[in-house]
């Protein structure tokens, strides 16, 4: 399934998360068919509409850069660190972040604790907000030396942690642990779907069989049993949507037009076609407007340049050591 150079496709990943996240975004919260209400041509642009400019990416994209940069400033997963950025983040009042992600982050609980604390009360977790950031953590951890058994557990193992300073619920950190590696064998020039069975193989055995049945070749949106808001059907809507259609903008339309979450349907679905499609498959009328907006942080906006540059920085690294190289932030988050 390779569809240009390793390079290409690293940018696609990030690159192609901000653009289904800012394609999405004005047709959060539709009915099935609304991109193709919109655009019966297939010919679909960055429209703007529901408080979003046209191009402007939301929360998903805002908060994947905050970790990518985290993991290059702090050449590592300094898990604090990304979570001070994310708070500064929520503190910049962003147009959009989820009920969820809030609570965590403005509860004033350490960083160790907030997502936990939070299951604890709700006992619900297991929304999609720890797949939508996950495109520059899974270029930044993608390109790690040894077996491919080691280079997926090392890859599904930065998932979990990082899913886990929000998410509380470890179906979300699965969730995340699976994408992240789907796209590091895209990222190799390989067929993400024929890695399925592996990453789930990683996944316990109490959470094996819902991820399975989400995942399957026979799945469709029409059969899930949440809110695409879930982590479920979420990530299982962004891998139908690669098994069923055959270009990176086919791939969005589709993802799209379910309806419900779009803007983060988009985003995943983004994230993991752009990693097999590469960025050369990414339409200049929707990289061309696309920008990224980081609320708490001045005025900042990051543009299609700025997210390429990002990709390629994250890719750089490739056979660095990927653990932190100041602490071992792993025991200490449980949902427990």
């Amino acid at each position: 399934m390779k569809q240009g150079g390793s390079q290409d496709r690293v940018v696609g990943a990030v690159v192609g998360s901000a653009v289904g996240d800012a394609l999405g975004a004005p047709f959060e919260f539709g009915p099935a068919g609304v991109y193709a209400d919109r655009f019966p041509d297939g010919v679909g642009t960055m429209c703007g509409g529901g408080g979003w400019d046209p191009g402007e990416a939301t929360d998903d994209t805002q908060m994947a850069v905050l970790v990518g940069e985290s993991l290059l400033e702090r050449d590592g997963l300094d898990l604090p660190d990304i979570f001070d950025r994310f708070r500064r983040w929520a503190a910049g009042e962003p147009k959009d972040i989820g009920l969820q992600t809030e609570y965590v982050l403005t509860s004033g609980d350490p960083w160790d604790r907030a997502a936990a604390l939070h299951f604890q009360v709700n006992g619900r977790a297991a929304g999609n907000g720890s797949l939508m950031r996950a495109a520059t953590s899974a270029v930044y951890f993608a390109r790690t030396d040894g077996p491919e058994q080691a280079a997926r557990a090392t890859t599904m193992d930065a998932a979990r942690r990082i899913a886990a300073l929000t998410h509380g619920d470890r179906a979300a950190w699965e969730g995340t642990a699976v994408l992240h590696e789907l796209i590091r064998v895209a990222l190799n020039g390989d067929d993400p779907l024929t890695a399925v069975p592996g990453a789930l193989a990683d996944v316990p055995d109490d959470r094996r069989e819902r991820w399975a049945t989400v995942l399957a070749p026979d799945w469709h949106p029409g059969l899930a049993t949440e809110f695409n808001g879930a982590v479920w059907p979420c990530l299982g809507t962004a891998v139908w949507a690669l098994r069923t259609t055959h270009t990176f903008e086919a791939s969005l339309a589709a993802a799209i037009d379910v309806g419900g979450d779009t803007d983060t349907v988009a985003a995943v679905t983004g994230a993991l076609t752009g990693a097999v499609y590469g960025m050369g498959a990414i339409p200049p009328r929707w990289t061309d407007p696309l920008h990224v907006p980081l609320p708490g942080y001045g005025d900042r906006v990051l543009r299609t340049p700025e997210l390429a540059a990002l990709a390629r920085r994250l890719d750089a690294r490739k056979s660095q050591d990927s653990r932190c190289p100041k602490c071992t932030h792993k025991a200490e988050i449980s949902a427990e």
